[in-house]
């Protein structure tokens, strides 16, 4: 198994590194930390550690939690796993802007303290080449105002878990729009449904973390 294979499986595994106890039959074994560095110091280019190892294996795993093959608990790991190479890259990517797709601004809507969701979200983008500004939670919408205000060109997500919260994804569209900033805005979380994010102006739905990879590929015009 060639070193991107292995990456790329450790990932699917979700095996963050050779102290890591998941799974129990990789304990002990090189996981995706171990691993990446020694891509790395192999001469094998970062593009190919982000689009041949870690890439595709956060696709396998979203597409295995979409049909039920594995659960959030597994997700995470996997994601973590991820996180853990994409740490050792980011330093090259950062001198490679075509490496990133683009720049997505998201944070969990103000009142609302849930970030599980939030969080894997932004892992799976990470994982997926977005580079993230993450706004963390209880965000008002000045908060993200000003955000966008130094980066018109990123994509807004929003999350919430509550419906009294997931009114207020509404209050940030429309001081975005007031301060004429027009920046794409998609919204997930659990109350959430395509035709609320339609009536408030959202243009993009994500019901989980693999979607909202999806929607923003689809909403920065990048092929899925």
């Amino acid at each position: 198994m060639s070193l991107l294979d292995a990456i790329k499986y450790s990932v699917v595994q979700g095996h963050i590194d050779s102290s890591s106890k998941f799974p129990k039959d990789m304990e002990g074994k090189d996981g995706v930390h171990e691993l990446t560095q020694q891509a790395i110091d192999s001469g094998i280019s970062v593009e190919d550690i982000l689009t041949q190892g870690l890439i595709p294996a956060m696709s396998i795993v979203g597409k295995r939690y979409e049909k039920n093959e594995i659960f959030v608990p597994e997700m995470l790991f996997s994601a973590k796993a991820m996180k853990s190479g994409l740490e050792l890259i980011k330093p090259f990517l950062t001198e490679d802007s075509d490496l990133i797709l683009g720049t997505v601004i998201i944070g969990t809507v103000q009142g609302d303290l849930h970030d599980i969701g939030k969080n894997l979200v932004c892992m799976m983008l990470e994982g997926a080449g977005f580079q993230i500004e993450d706004l963390g939670i209880n965000v008002t919408a000045q908060k993200f105002l000003e955000a966008a205000k130094n980066n018109p060109d990123a994509i807004i997500g929003m999350s919430a878990l509550l419906t009294v919260t997931m009114k207020n994804m509404k209050g940030v569209i429309d001081l975005l729009r007031a301060n004429d900033l027009d920046n794409k805005v998609f919204i997930g979380g659990a109350p959430v449904t395509p035709a609320f994010a339609e009536e408030i102006g959202a243009l993009g739905y994500a019901k989980n973390a693999n979607q909202a990879v999806r929607e923003a590929k689809r909403l920065l015009g990048v092929a899925a």
